[in-house]
């Protein structure tokens, strides 16, 4: 037994293996969260509303099927058949389907498939960096957090504070241990993160009349302040404003898009955030070292 355990502890590839798979599954339910939780806000805003207005409302509780993230269980979106579980295996099933509900035979999103990659090769490459460390469970985390995040934004330019918060806290509770940063660049990395976007919102609201950003964004930049510390702030604020420039004007030049329809900004600022996390001392390195500082 524990030579079992020295082979594991000293062999790298089989942690990044078991987060690879790890990744899958959380991916499989990350697509759930990224649906569902929106349309579980709204409904909680209407009834939130109806309760607030004192109207009347056609369907009572008793009346809705229940809706959260547990239930109801996955079924097509097109004929509505209950989905099996050996047809919800992540990636593998969509392989053996060939991307169709073995139903109704209605295409299936290539974007569920996609998202379960996406999150296992990322958390293979968490893995990969931290080793065997506490980093890694927390750093997982985080990077399942944003990629929910980023695909919520995208769908609703929304960054839920469901998601966002309680990871914030946890940043700030994670310094306390000395994991990432410490609690005195900590605390100051949030209340910076927060206010520096603010401040720009508020700036380009006096200058325009419009609205750059909604308040989400702040929340964001404040967990990574909280996660990273201050220090890392211009950095994900650079990295974000940089590949956000280029991706929107490719969009506005080669796929026509209307200049005038907002785009999220949450995304870049979790891609931002996520490359700091593993090589932001390295980028600010190269940067110093290559400006002469």
């Amino acid at each position: 037994m524990i030579q079992q355990l020295h082979i594991l502890l000293t062999t790298p590839y089989l942690l990044i293996t078991l987060a690879g798979l790890i990744g899958l599954m959380v991916g499989s339910f990350l697509n759930v969260v990224i649906y569902r939780l929106p349309v579980m806000m709204q409904q909680n805003w209407r009834k939130e509303c109806t309760e607030y207005l004192q109207l009347d409302t056609i369907e009572t509780d008793t009346q809705q099927e229940p809706f959260n993230l547990s239930l109801p269980l996955s079924r097509c979106p097109h004929c509505k058949t209950p989905i099996k579980p050996y047809q919800n295996i992540p990636v593998i099933s969509y392989l053996f389907l060939k991307g169709r509900c073995a139903t109704c035979s209605q295409p299936i999103s290539l974007r569920y498939p996609l998202i379960e990659a996406l999150t296992a090769l990322t958390s293979a490459i968490v893995a990969w960096h931290f080793g065997y460390s506490p980093q890694t469970v927390f750093a997982l985390v985080l990077t399942w957090s944003l990629i929910a995040l980023s695909f919520i934004d995208i769908d609703h330019q929304l960054l839920p504070d469901n998601i966002t918060l309680p990871v914030l806290w946890l940043g700030l509770l994670l310094s306390l241990f000395g994991f990432f940063t410490d609690t005195h660049t900590s605390i100051i990395g949030a209340i910076a993160g927060y206010t520096s976007l603010w401040i720009v919102f508020h700036l380009f609201k006096l200058a325009t009349g419009k609205e750059g950003m909604g308040f989400g964004d702040f929340k964001l930049l404040a967990l990574f302040g909280a996660w990273l510390g201050w220090q890392y702030l211009p950095l994900i604020i650079l990295l974000s404003s940089l590949v956000g420039a280029v991706i929107g004007v490719s969009l506005i030049i080669f796929a026509k898009r209307d200049h005038t329809i907002p785009i999220p900004f949450g995304p870049y600022l979790a891609v931002a955030g996520w490359l700091a996390l593993l090589w932001g001392n390295d980028i600010n390195q190269f940067y110093l070292t290559t400006a002469g500082l």
